[in-house]
């Protein structure tokens, strides 16, 4: 039998998501394996991981907000806005030069809707090719400046002074496309020094959360795939909390059939469908010009 749901997987530092997903084709014996977004090799953390069907959601699942704790870098900035770049620019911090109440204040003044611009060394595709080809070719082009969300941001530690350098360690609620790495850039710029990050975890994703995740060392001691199972969640327990709307039996058998859904609740946009039996049937999206839903994906026909 195909397995089927979503792998909360701890990504370990040192592996692409698409190493990831590789690795454990192999472990659950399938193809239809799909990660949900992107995590740089050295970013560690939440990743779910779709088999199966629930591929079907991976889309969905990328869309949803997400949350980290990272430690930032005032000091110097480097060419991947992370660790691992060659430095940049160096602007010293002197012992005492920031404060923790305006450092406070400049993370007050990145929360909500704050606009970025994605570092040369990520996945952005501009004139359809990513940007971190272009990086790796010294090739400079326009990169697209986008509007994100940041839910909540707030300082974890005190600031620690060195070597010239001042770190502290955050928390960050964030929205869809959001990159740590610029937003550390982006505190530094507010601050007058060069900045980078020097440390990221994700520690949810949605509704998957650090505590629910399990790591490839623990699937790779399983002796079956159906004990790697146990770790894997069903799609229904992944989409319990989104918006949904049950409807009786009538209305079911037309839902399979890709029909159209009148009566939508005002504030639905995205939301799942379910019969009278509690089986989620599809998930579907209000259509504005005729303020009726349309099928986005189908979840119980392959």
């Amino acid at each position: 039998m195909e397995p089927i749901g979503v792998l909360p997987l701890d990504k370990p530092a040192g592996m692409t998501s698409h190493d990831c997903v590789f690795k454990l084709r192999r472990l659950f014996q399938t193809k239809k394996v799909g990660h949900t977004g992107t995590l740089d090799p050295e970013v560690t953390g939440v990743l779910p991981i779709c088999l199966g069907r629930a591929t079907k959601l991976a889309r969905f699942i990328t869309d949803e907000g997400k949350r980290y704790v990272a430690e930032v870098t005032l000091g110097f900035s480097t060419t991947t806005e992370d660790a691992h770049g060659e430095t940049v620019e160096t602007t010293g911090v002197p012992q005492g030069a920031v404060t923790e109440a305006e450092l406070d204040a400049v993370l007050r003044q990145l929360t909500g809707q704050i606009e970025q611009t994605p570092p040369y060394y990520s996945a952005v595709k501009v004139n359809g090719r990513k940007l971190y080809e272009y990086a790796r070719k010294g090739i400079e082009v326009e990169r697209p400046t986008r509007v994100v969300t940041i839910h909540d941001l707030k300082r974890t530690s005190p600031l620690t002074f060195d070597h010239n350098t001042c770190r502290f360690q955050m928390e960050i609620a964030c929205g869809k496309g959001t990159y740590i790495r610029t937003l550390a850039v982006q505190i530094g710029e507010l601050l007058g020094y060069a900045a980078h990050m020097s440390h990221l975890r994700r520690t949810a994703s949605g509704a998957i959360e650090e505590g629910d995740t399990v790591t490839l060392a623990m699937l790779e001691g399983c002796e079956t795939v159906e004990e790697r199972m146990a770790y894997v969640l069903p799609i229904e327990q992944v989409i319990q909390k989104w918006p949904r709307m049950t409807v009786d039996a009538e209305t079911a058998a037309r839902v399979l059939n890709g029909a159209k859904l009148a009566s939508i609740p005002d504030e639905f946009e995205l939301f799942t469908v379910y019969n009278e039996e509690d089986v989620p049937l599809a998930i579907y999206r209000r259509d504005p010009e005729i303020n009726m839903g349309r099928v986005e994906v189908m979840l119980q026909i392959d």
